[in-house]
């Protein structure tokens, strides 16, 4: 399905020293703010506090934020927990207060706000085990970089696996400093969202790859760049379809979702706009300055034929 067709071939590798140069400064900037202000880790991941509490009618979750925000815990989460009357409530590192005072004073806040609030359960989370989740997350991301770079590099060639997983990880460091440079908060939820981002990101990269091996075998006097700009042009149709269709999704969770989807939809939503920008003005020129031709795509069936002809 075609919304729009382009009859003359857009040049994109004509601008892929500018693009790949801004891409890099990004991702610099990325991980500039990465080590100077770190990820704000949210309590799935430095330990805390988790209360349930229920109540006889459907909670208010705006007025339970606000009681939790007045004894001073701005960076608690709020949100339901099974049915609309049952309430999760994540609460981080308090060193000065025990389990018990902290769990006490929110319990307070909240009968002052509504009597009739009921507390089912008090946990702990550790900082272990927030530990062991971030060493976790951090090897999920090492594994699934790893297992793209295979199923491309038995697909295509390694060429395009190395141009695909700097593009994703272009994308994911991205995602990593903007949550770096603003501290929004970085739990499971945005940890989810990233791990997404990398099989999208992935997912238009090997259409555009798809199309350039098939170019190959099609537009066999046109030179790389050329190549490479047919099959860029010619799939930007379904680019257009799918990043639009999936960007409102995500959007109406970023506006409409709650503070619970919040971060998880802020991660998409970037993820998504810089995963249609590191596909074509990312991975594309780098596949072509790492030497990409026809030749490197050619089956050993192909090139007996042509080794054949060229002798007298």
């Amino acid at each position: 399905m075609e919304i729009f067709k382009i009859k003359k071939d857009i040049p994109f590798m004509s601008y892929g020293r500018l693009t790949t140069a801004i891409s890099l400064i990004t991702f610099l900037l990325s991980v500039f703010f990465l080590a100077h202000r770190g990820l704000n880790l949210g309590v799935d991941f430095t330990g805390g506090t988790m209360m349930e509490v229920s109540y006889p009618q459907a909670a208010d979750i705006g007025k339970i934020r606000e009681a939790v925000d007045s004894v001073g815990l701005k960076d608690a989460t709020v949100q339901n927990f099974g049915t609309s009357r049952d309430v999760l409530i994540r609460l981080p590192l308090k060193p000065e207060l025990s389990i018990s005072a902290l769990s006490e004073q929110v319990l307070t806040a909240l009968q002052k706000a509504d009597p009739n609030v009921k507390m089912n359960r008090v946990e702990s989370v550790g900082a272990q085990v927030g530990q062991e989740l971030y060493e976790n997350g951090a090897l999920a991301l090492l594994l699934v970089s790893i297992g793209i770079m295979a199923y491309l590099a038995l697909r295509f060639e390694w060429r395009f696996a190395v141009a695909a997983v700097v593009a994703n990880m272009h994308d994911v460091v991205i995602i990593l400093g903007f949550f770096a440079f603003f501290q929004w908060e970085f739990n499971l939820t945005v940890l989810a969202a990233v791990l997404a981002v990398l099989g999208y990101s992935v997912n238009e990269s090997v259409v555009v790859f798809d199309r350039v091996r098939e170019n190959f075998r099609k537009m066999r006097k046109a030179s790389v760049p050329e190549v490479i700009n047919n099959a860029i042009t010619r799939t930007m149709s379904r680019t257009v379809i799918t990043h639009f269709s999936t960007q409102l999704m995500v959007l109406s969770m970023l506006f409409f979702g709650g503070e619970v989807l919040h971060n998880f939809s802020l991660a998409l939503t970037i993820g998504i706009l810089f995963g249609i920008y590191s596909s074509v003005l990312v991975a594309s020129p780098i596949a072509m300055y790492l030497g990409v031709s026809r030749e490197n795509l050619m089956t050993s069936a192909e090139k007996k034929p042509a080794t054949a002809d060229a002798q007298p």
